[in-house]
């Protein structure tokens, strides 16, 4: 198992090897480094490909103290530091791509290009945060109760009904069981409390891949639109039919492009 201690944190990362350019995968919200295993696969052995999971999630352990999405950019540097990596390509779904926006503003010259999936830049308008701290306070009060297990299963894999969902909804629930009511607590005010940066986009000017999926409904679509119009160097939007973790529900459809992107750039 590797873990690197970096800020405090034993963070769990898994690296394909190689002398490729560097990937470095960040995931969403409950989810953990696995969620990329399609896009490891297909880029492997031609990429070396990065993932560890973020504080509060996977195997990574956690100090149990408060943090933000600056103290992530910081996990993402310090690994990259640990591996003797100046700079990389970073990916980011979701949670994982509020990570990336924000390295790529803080330290431009660590990030050779973007790869953002399901993600946007602005903050959550207040109903949506009200709702998402009913979540957090219920969880923490009751536990992963399955209403609400099966609502964000919903949200972030699509209905159980779908063809082939129900292989997720039995990978990822266990998982999300396991997953304390201290670490959602302090996950989800990591992501309420984050601050607008879409002012800022202007800045990043490193080429951009970003996609979404049409059945979004944490993130919706026009959101991610929004994202590559407003990044001066976006490459290309690539919708696909999906729910929120499009790239792990729908890789056939994500994975080519993505393919062209990066042989583009080297």
């Amino acid at each position: 198992m590797a873990l690197a201690k970096i800020n405090n944190q034993e963070i769990y990362f898994e690296d394909s090897g190689g002398n490729g350019p560097t990937v470095v995968f960040m995931h969403g919200f409950l989810m953990d480094q696995s969620l990329f295993d399609h896009q490891v696969a297909a880029l492997t052995p031609h990429y070396r490909c990065i993932r560890w999971d973020a504080r509060c999630f996977g195997k990574t352990k956690w100090d149990g103290k408060p943090f933000n999405l600056y103290d992530s950019v910081k996990d993402c540097f310090g690994l990259m530091d640990f591996l003797g990596i100046d700079s990389a390509i970073l990916a980011g779904m979701s949670q994982g791509g509020y990570c990336a926006l924000r390295a790529a503003i803080t330290s431009p010259e660590r990030v050779k290009a973007l790869i953002l999936l399901s993600t946007q830049s602005t903050v959550d308008p207040e109903p949506l945060k009200a709702a998402y701290r009913e979540m957090r306070d219920t969880w923490k009060q009751f536990g992963p109760i399955p209403p609400l297990l099966e609502g964000l299963a919903t949200a972030i894999l699509g209905s159980k009904q779908t063809s082939d969902m129900e292989y997720h909804w039995n990978k990822w629930l266990p998982k999300w069981q396991q997953i304390s009511g201290a670490a959602i607590f302090h996950a989800m005010n990591n992501l309420l409390d984050r601050d607008e940066i879409s002012h800022l986009l202007q800045d990043i000017t490193c080429p951009a891949f970003v996609t979404h999926g049409t059945d979004d409904s944490a993130i919706p679509e026009a959101l991610g639109k929004e994202l590559s119009i407003k990044l001066p160097n976006c490459r290309e939007f690539l919708v696909s039919p999906g729910a929120h973790a499009v790239n792990l529900t729908n890789p056939e459809a994500i994975n080519p492009s993505l393919k062209k992107f990066l042989n583009e750039l080297t």
